[in-house]
């Protein structure tokens, strides 16, 4: 017997001792980070809600409660009870049975009503039919990418078990090493911005971190390291994803094409994100006769090896490794991750992408720990100067350049990354119509905009407090306003655009590395009445860097063998700073200086080799700290 099958016995018995005489334990196995308990009595758990809690905290796990099959009612007469027991309000749109789990899927409209407080409407669902209830939301604008996510993970059910099953065995291992260090290498993002990637070991235990591209070149992350894939791909343990954008998640779906078979550990709304984003990089890839580096086979394999997890779960992902996420603020999901090494020996938080305050849609970044005896920060606006316009100011600022561009009849082209910045925008533009500030107008979303919009109003609890009571509570969602058009006509629609009114243009890709935004700049580039808006980060490299600063030149109809036409910009080009999802030099700095604890040693990491300087530099000398500005494929020893 395997070291992990006798602790699944020994968790069983102490399990049993602890249980009521009456509940019955037939089995006891690991799916992923979770110890699942089965039982022939569901109903008896469901009616005392504090036996799962309590067994979570004496067994420091977290568990989850199945039914043995046979004590299921008929999911025939169970789908009657089970709407007998949820309220009407509560919107139920389809109920999904799985008799090999016992698990009913409930998708509702309001996920909150079917939960009930404390969980008590879940608990009388079991008590009444013995099905474990799992609860999803109706998307209040329908997302292709929730719903083909949704029905993936459902066809891949049994192997996806399998997977967790595999995954679980791992992570509670036995420990094979005495040995007691801790290491980071560095495999992109260091001293630029793009191709976000690190690996994370202890003689346990290999974790990458983040796989993304580089913005404007071909440049990827040094995978080959013998620190990351150098040994195989099977010596990677565990990859953890901070957040969706490409430059961090682009290249996940390669891992698997090189033989990695394990985890990815992020959030719900950043798989969503990641999966759609990913395939948005194969089809651009396509129609710009470029080979990329991977199939959509293998964005499937990720999706389906992704496990997600909440902010705040302190989750087991290896024998000495416990991750927990906290809210980023920079966009849907994105987290700062946390890892507890060993036994109390070590603690290293990766920030990823963050904004330190509160934006219109977004809470600010969490920068409270337990425990941090390192940081691995961020620097994109980490510059001596990097100091952004207030977002009051900001917005001020662009509803004078909308309104100055209406007022001659000429159209704001705004180009913009699809998940974040845009809809950050759609709801100043939503309130400035709203309110009056600006004139009634359309608001065209092209792109990816309108898809990744959907997928924010799937996962309301990650955005703002007030943002998320708004559409939960007032039925007041500001992205449904009627001013918004999903451009779905391709050509046709967007020179019927350029031939009319004028009205806003939302388009990716925010840095004009292609993608919809250049047949934008084809249309109107040459109207001298209309305005180009930067809003976002450009890097350096990238076709949005070179117009702002100062190109009238543009590229356009690049062919296969590298010629291509070129465009007179006519247009004026602004930039309104302090939209960006990014903390500014100042809000990096807050981020350090309230940060409990605060750490001994900061990586400073993400951004050009000026930026990540100045930020070290200010860091030390500001707050005493040991502080570095690594190179690409340096390793940091800790311990």
């Amino acid at each position: 017997m395997s070291s992990v099958d006798t602790q699944l016995e020994e968790l069983k018995s102490e399990i049993m001792a602890e249980l009521p005489s009456d509940i019955s334990v037939s089995d006891v196995t690991y799916e992923g980070p979770e110890l699942v308990v089965y039982t022939r009595d569901p109903k008896r758990f469901a009616k005392n809600g504090d036996l799962v809690r309590d067994l979570a905290g004496k067994l420091r796990k977290r568990i989850t409660i199945r039914p043995d099959p046979e004590e299921l009612a008929s999911p025939a007469r169970a789908q009657d009870q089970i709407h007998d027991v949820i309220p009407d309000e509560a919107g139920v749109t389809d109920l999904d049975f799985h008799h090999d789990t016992g698990e009913v899927v409930i998708e509702a409209e309001k996920p909150g009503i079917v939960i009930g407080r404390g969980g008590e409407t879940l608990r009388e669902i079991t008590q009444q039919v013995g099905w474990t209830p799992e609860v999803v939301r109706t998307p209040p604008i329908e997302s292709s990418t929730v719903s083909n996510v949704r029905n993936f993970l459902k066809q891949e059910r049994d192997e996806r078990r399998d997977i967790l099953e595999r995954v679980g065995r791992q992570i509670h291992r036995e420990e094979l090493s005495d040995d007691e260090w801790v290491r980071i290498s560095t495999l992109g993002c260091c001293r630029e911005v793009g191709r976000a990637s690190f690996v994370l070991s202890t003689p346990e235990t290999r974790i990458l971190i983040d796989c993304g591209d580089k913005p404007g070149s071909d440049d990827v992350p040094y995978l080959q390291a013998p620190e990351a894939l150098g040994s195989g791909a099977s010596s990677v343990d565990a990859v953890v994803l901070t957040h969706a954008h490409l430059d961090h998640s682009a290249l996940l779906p390669l891992l698997f094409k090189y033989g990695y078979d394990g985890p990815i550990y992020t959030t719900e709304p950043t798989r969503d994100l990641m999966g759609l984003l990913q395939l948005d990089y194969l089809d651009v890839a396509a129609k710009e006769g470029r080979t990329p580096p991977y199939d959509s086979s293998m964005v499937r394999e990720t999706i389906k090896h992704t496990i997600p997890l909440e902010y705040g779960d302190v989750t087991d992902i290896a024998p000495d490794v416990k991750l927990t996420f906290h809210n980023a603020g920079h966009i849907l999901g994105s987290a700062v991750t946390h890892f507890h090494i060993g036994d109390g020996l070590y603690n290293v938080a990766f920030s990823g992408d963050i904004h330190y305050e509160d934006t219109r849609l977004f809470n600010g970044a969490v920068n409270d720990f337990p425990r941090v005896e390192t940081l691995v920060l961020e620097s994109t606006y980490g510059g001596r100067d990097d100091y952004q316009t207030d977002q009051e100011d900001s917005e001020r600022e662009l509803i004078e350049v909308i309104n100055e561009t209406y007022d001659r009849d000429g159209k704001v082209v705004i180009p913009a990354f699809a998940v974040g910045r845009s809809q950050e925008i759609m709801l100043v533009l939503e309130e400035a119509m709203r309110t009056g500030e600006i004139p009634q107008m359309p608001v065209h979303l092209d792109g990816m905009i309108w898809e990744a919009t959907a997928i924010h109003t799937t996962y309301p609890e990650y955005l703002r407090d007030n943002l998320r009571d708004r559409i939960f509570h007032d039925d007041e969602n500001p992205f449904l306003a009627e001013e918004f058009n999903h451009i779905d006509a391709g050509e046709e629609e967007r020179q019927a655009v350029s031939d009319g009114e004028p009205c806003i243009v939302l388009s990716t890709s925010g840095m004009i590395t292609g993608g919809p935004i250049m047949s934008w700049l084809q249309h109107i580039g040459t109207d001298p009445d209309s305005r180009l808006v930067f809003v976002g980060y450009q890097a350096q490299g990238t076709l949005g860097r070179r117009i702002q600063d100062g190109w009238d030149e543009i590229p356009i109809n690049g062919d296969q063998l590298g010629r291509s036409e070129t465009l007179t910009l006519e247009m004026d080009v602004t930039t309104v700073s302090g939209f960006s999802g990014h903390a500014d030099r100042q809000g990096l700095e807050n981020f350090v200086k309230t940060m409990n604890p605060r750490p001994e040693k900061i990586l400073c990491v993400h951004g050009d080799e000026q930026s990540v300087q100045d930020l070290s530099s200010g860091l030390y000398h500001d707050y005493n700290l040991r502080t570095f500005a690594p190179k690409n494929l340096e390793t940091f020893r800790f311990l």
